[in-house]
């Protein structure tokens, strides 16, 4: 029977039933419920912002090795939404937004090209640091140049020597089969499927390359059944049907069908003409990409925006208090993204001693925002699949995810190896002084300062294969973690946060090392099957 009086409520714990300290997710652990459903029953749907739904909860985080454009795309396939990061000249930014925007299933409309005078050596190393073997061959080695020819594997593999030049083994232009730009992912497929081949080029009439289609890619356009989109407009779901069940949950407009994206901004004044360029490139939210976000500065940007822009989606933030949150929604944001201090990356709370535990802060910020039809991203701390089941089950609508995600295939940057030939990619906070140099520092407010204090540092990270197979990880994981609770849905899971019917349970030290991996000489930790 004592042991029942360990079992809490949300309220009990973070209300006056227990001692007033911040808890962070592993302080607590959900207690199991009753099932009565298979895990396939388990549905993700949630909110980002109070306009845009996603069927994945996660997010990945606007930082300059996490979020641009291919993240952006891999997230909103997957059923999240990718916010692409400020560290980036306006025009940059508003093209990175534009590639998503155009992004057609099945089509790449940016493939890597090589040129003529690259070396076999050459290919190799760029082969080994991108990942895939076939690359287009233009006069320049860019993107909109003219087509010569096409490398793949079966063009290289039995060459000798290694500095023969592309030029002299490539299958040239006239040898291949392409299409002209213009035709639809379906009149692709069947010539792909006519030719046996694994690549397609599509050309302008001059011979000008504008796009790739790739069988593999093919293959997957009927792999993302959860892509985030917005609902279909039944005045053209007839239609429409037929042609989206590549990405039939993808985050999508209602006639166009285009991914959904989101972009970070500061809050400088030149940030007002940053939104306008982001707007005009079809950017669906902004994220206002602050530290501290109950700011003076931060209350008059999203006015501006929701005074000019009223169907653009405000994220504001960062925020860990009901008294910042209660100002922000009252300036008339959408969404908030609550966090401070608790990125694997961030020193905020070591620095300047300001900041908040993520349990805490996540469920007192959704708690006032729910009244108000606010959702909040929980930003920080996410380590696991089950830490973004403790962020859900605490009222968020989803997590923000920063290291999880860092050294995917699909981040910014190239993959290197250690000495010990494991294969990294780099990933460095916000507030460290290398993203500071690139301009991060303004989330700081820290633009004009002489000396630039650092609120986060530089590293590494394995690599962690592609989004596409490393979502599904994640969201099978969190599935089975709402399963054991008893929550068919996140919907579900925070009825039962609020009526007091999801308990928790406070761990000391020794039981979050028991309930990790322990008493072992040695073991190899594979999180998913590849």
């Amino acid at each position: 029977m004592g042991s029942l009086h360990l079992q809490f409520s949300a309220s009990d714990i973070f209300g006056s039933k227990t001692s007033m300290s911040g808890y962070t997710y592993d302080d607590l652990i959900c207690l199991p419920g009753h099932i009565n459903f298979g895990v396939h029953d388990v549905a993700l749907g949630s909110r980002f912002s109070k306009k845009i739904a996603l069927r994945t909860p996660i997010v990945s985080s606007p930082m300059d090795t996490v979020t641009e454009s291919n993240m952006a795309i891999a997230m909103a396939l997957e059923g999240g939404i990718g916010v692409i990061h400020t560290n980036l000249p306006v025009e940059t930014q508003a093209m990175e937004v534009a590639r998503v925007k155009k992004f057609k299933a099945g089509f790449i409309l940016e493939p890597r090209c090589v040129p003529p005078t690259m070396t076999l050596e050459e290919l190799d190393n760029l082969k080994s640091s991108l990942g895939f073997t076939g690359f287009p061959v233009t006069e320049n080695g860019q993107m909109g140049a003219k087509l010569l020819g096409l490398v793949t594997k079966r063009d290289t593999d039995f060459v000798q020597d290694r500095k023969t030049r592309l030029s002299q083994i490539m299958t040239p232009a006239a040898d291949l089969v392409t299409k002209l730009e213009g035709c639809d992912l379906i009149e692709a497929n069947e010539t792909l499927q006519k030719s046996k081949k694994g690549k397609l080029p599509i050309v302008t009439k001059s011979g000008l390359l504008v796009a790739l289609v790739a069988r593999t890619d093919i293959k997957k356009n009927v792999d993302f059944p959860n892509a985030t989109k917005h609902p279909v407009n039944k005045a053209c779901e007839s239609t429409d049907i037929k042609k989206n069940v590549d990405f039939p949950n993808a985050t999508k407009h209602p006639v166009n069908k285009e991914l959904l994206v989101a972009a970070a901004i500061g809050t400088r004044p030149a940030d007002r003409d940053r939104v306008k360029a982001l707007v005009a490139a079809g950017v669906d939210a902004v994220v206002i990409d602050s530290s501290q976000g109950d700011s003076v500065f931060q209350h008059e940007m999203v006015k501006w925006i929701k005074s000019n822009f009223p169907d653009l989606q405000v994220v504001a933030g960062n925020v860990v208090t009901k008294r910042q949150a209660q100002h922000l929604i009252e300036c008339g944001a959408d969404a908030l993204r609550v966090g401070m201090g608790i990125g694997s990356i961030c020193t905020t709370q070591e620095v300047c001693a300001c900041g908040r535990a993520q349990a805490s802060a996540v469920y007192n910020v959704a708690k006032l925002a729910r009244h108000y039809g606010v959702p909040i991203l929980a930003d920080g701390g996410i380590s696991s699949p089950g830490r973004i089941v403790k962020a859900l089950s605490l009222g968020a609508g989803a997590a923000m995810c920063g290291s999880l995600l860092a050294g995917t295939a699909e981040t910014p940057g190239e993959y290197f190896y250690s000495d010990d030939g494991k294969r990294l990619k780099r990933y460095r906070g916000m507030g460290s002084i290398d993203a500071m140099k690139k301009g991060s520092d303004d989330r700081y407010f820290g633009t004009a300062a002489a000396i630039k204090v650092a609120q986060g540092v530089s590293g590494t990270v394995q690599d962690k294969g592609s989004i596409h197979k490393y979502i599904p990880y994640l969201t099978q994981g969190i599935k089975h973690g709402m399963q054991d609770i008893g929550a068919q849905s996140v919907d579900q899971l925070q009825s039962m946060l609020q009526e007091g019917q999801l308990r928790f349970e406070l761990r000391s030290a020794a039981a979050q090392r028991e309930g990790g991996v322990h008493g072992l000489h040695s073991f190899e930790r594979k999180l998913f099957d590849s």
